[in-house]
């Protein structure tokens, strides 16, 4: 594309662009990890090195989806205006969600199960053609780029039966997740304090409840970014369209550390200073500012109007 200020060019023969960013926390030594149920922390060893999952996949991708969403305007961030998504509302034209903050995406049941399953006939009319036989996975990029662009960076899978058999899936082209190494436990403790009665019954939530904490220390905390940029092409869509979703990428990517880090009460992450966002493969790329590509974002997205459907407002009643 003519104008183009993304150094795109570099990528030409690149099949994944890779980030290691090195942080810390923000205050102090200790930081609070991720945790599962009947797991806890999700420690484990690489070779003989004690290590730990800071914050999963899962987790990360929400944070990347998060960072192009005005929570107060309930819309897109202006420089994505006309970017393709699913707006759900209630009554009298009130927002409920949108497939950009949904678990699921365009396959929220506040989407697909809408007023009259009015969207879910969209999707199968749009559909029709994967009905039988092997996935034509262009044919099923374009109809998410059509209506949800997002779905294309961060995967979605199309579990209705009415939708050629619930066959329909796209794993994340854009992942990312943080891990620390060389760990130690920092143990502590405290006491929910009852003044009133001491020896209440704490099974109805009285009296003084001592309980124990568990916080880690480490020697190295990184995120690691990785966007599969073969993926990305082979969808099939145009140069317009496979342009664009680059370069929304890489904004998700410096939103979400220029934003900071802050992923608990205890966990608040920095980059280490002198870090300046230069990729581990390829080498030569450097990932532009915030600034530069919102520059770019709206005449990539005015070069794909004819592709996306724009925001679908769509009807949800409980």
């Amino acid at each position: 594309m003519k104008g183009l200020t993304v150094n795109l060019p570099s990528l030409k023969n690149a099949r994944r662009l890779l980030f290691s960013v090195p942080l810390h926390p923000m205050q102090g030594t200790r930081f609070q990890p991720t945790g599962f149920p009947d797991l806890g922390a999700a420690t484990y060893q690489a070779g003989e090195t004690d290590c730990l999952l800071v914050e999963s996949a899962q987790s990360m991708a929400n944070r990347l989806e998060a960072t192009i969403w005005d929570e107060q305007a309930k819309d897109v961030v202006p420089a994505l205006k006309g970017l393709s998504y699913v707006r759900v509302e209630k009554d009298k034209n009130e927002f409920l969600t949108s497939s950009i903050i949904e678990a699921h995406r365009i396959n929220s049941p506040y989407i697909i199960e809408g007023k009259g399953k009015a969207f879910l006939s969209t999707l199968q009319g749009e559909l029709e053609v994967l009905a039988s036989g092997p996935i034509d996975r262009t044919a099923l990029a374009r109809v998410l780029f059509k209506y949800d662009a997002n779905a294309l960076l961060h995967g979605v899978f199309l579990a209705k039966k009415e939708l050629a058999g619930g066959r329909l899936r796209l794993s994340r082209s854009l992942s990312a997740f943080i891990e620390a190494s060389g760990v130690g436990v920092a143990t502590s403790g405290g006491v929910k304090n009852d003044h009133v009665n001491p020896s209440g019954d704490a099974s109805k939530g009285f009296g003084n409840v001592p309980f124990h904490r568990e916080e880690f220390t480490a020697r190295s905390i990184k995120a690691f970014v990785s966007l599969d940029l073969d993926q990305l092409r082979g969808y099939g869509l145009n140069e317009q369209a496979t342009e664009l979703l680059m370069v929304l990428a890489m904004y998700k990517i410096r939103r979400l550390f220029d934003g900071g880090l802050r992923l608990r009460t205890a966990c608040d992450l920095a980059i280490e200073d002198g870090y300046a966002f230069k990729a581990d493969a390829p080498a030569d790329f450097v990932l532009p500012t915030v600034a530069e590509l919102e520059k770019q974002l709206p005449s990539l997205i005015a070069a794909c109007k004819e592709q996306l459907a724009g925001v679908t407002v769509v009807n949800f009643k409980n």
